[in-house]
């Protein structure tokens, strides 16, 4: 047989049987709420701080 050969046996009759009690409930762990950051920095520091990030990437892409 070549490459990827199976059974064919194995294949033919799957079920599953599944409970829907047995599933993951998504919601199990929703949060309500407000995500906030106080920082000393100023927009000029934080976009000076991007642009240099940036830089960094730019050279090391090279």
């Amino acid at each position: 047989m070549g490459f990827g050969s199976y059974d064919e046996s194995e294949q033919r009759d799957q079920t599953v049987s599944a409970d829907a009690d047995d599933g993951v409930n998504v919601h199990e762990n929703d949060h309500e709420g407000k995500v906030t950051f106080d920082s000393e920095a100023t927009t000029d520091d934080l976009l000076s701080q991007l642009e240099e990030i940036k830089a960094d990437a730019e050279t090391e892409d090279e």
